[in-house]
């Protein structure tokens, strides 16, 4: 017969306990912190559907993807050689900008509908506006709903902190004229007093805008997926 003393006994049982509770976790694991990561792509649905990934993974509201105009979302018709934000463009109606790529409005909805705040910042100045948002309604496209808030943007134009222009952020499209991506992203969500993005996912023709931008969030728990596009060959390398 086993002679257990009710002191050995009840220590015994109690590692039982301990080790049951401690092999058996209160909550499930939680996604793998994100990571920064910079490529290239010359498909917009690769970025579409990565950033779709990131968002079932992180939620949608935690990422937000920043688009370009020129050379990214949309790129001038053949044969039109006229500054889309010159006074020219200006007086006429016809648009002279395409897609990128056929689909790349219906991309963007979709991003959109899966609850990802989505947003353009240009290298256009506030001047150009009105031609702006016209080329982009003629090509399907809409910031205003989904943008990172306010969604309607600020009533008058801001000198950002580290720049040396007056900014505009206006129905999801942020008019950074020519400043460094990475001063003008940061200061814009700074403004917004918002909690900040766990994920940025960038789409843009400009090797030096993506590193900007990924220089600086690198000391922030915001991560950068920076993804330069290619589509357009006759783009010089990191213009």
């Amino acid at each position: 017969m086993l002679n257990i003393h009710p002191r050995d006994f009840c220590l015994a049982l109690c590692l039982l306990v301990f080790a049951g509770c401690a092999s058996t976790p209160t909550t499930p694991p939680g996604p793998p912190a994100p990571q920064n990561l910079l490529g290239s792509t010359d498909e917009l649905q690769l970025v579409t559907e990565l950033s779709l990934n990131l968002a079932s993974e992180y939620g949608g509201a935690q990422v937000l993807v920043v688009l370009e105009i020129d050379g990214t979302l949309l790129n001038m018709k053949p044969g039109q050689d006229v500054d889309p934000c010159s006074p020219t463009a200006l007086e006429s109606h016809a648009s002279k900008m395409q897609p990128s790529q056929e689909d790349a409005a219906d991309l963007v909805r979709r991003l959109q509908a899966a609850g990802m705040k989505v947003i353009v910042m240009t290298s256009r100045g506030p001047a150009c506006r009105q031609q702006t948002f016209t080329e982009l309604s003629n090509n399907g496209f809409s910031f205003s709903a989904d943008a990172w808030p306010p969604a309607e943007g600020y009533p008058e134009p801001f000198l950002p902190e580290g720049g040396d222009q007056p900014v505009v952020y206006e129905n999801g499209v942020f008019f950074a004229d020519g400043q460094n991506k990475g001063l003008m992203l940061k200061a814009l969500l700074d403004k917004t007093g918002d909690p900040k993005p766990v994920l940025i996912v960038m789409a843009d023709r400009s090797r030096d805008s993506l590193n900007a931008v990924m220089k600086e969030f690198s000391w922030t728990s915001t991560k950068v997926h920076a993804w330069r596009y290619t589509r357009d060959n006759a783009i010089a390398s990191g213009s």
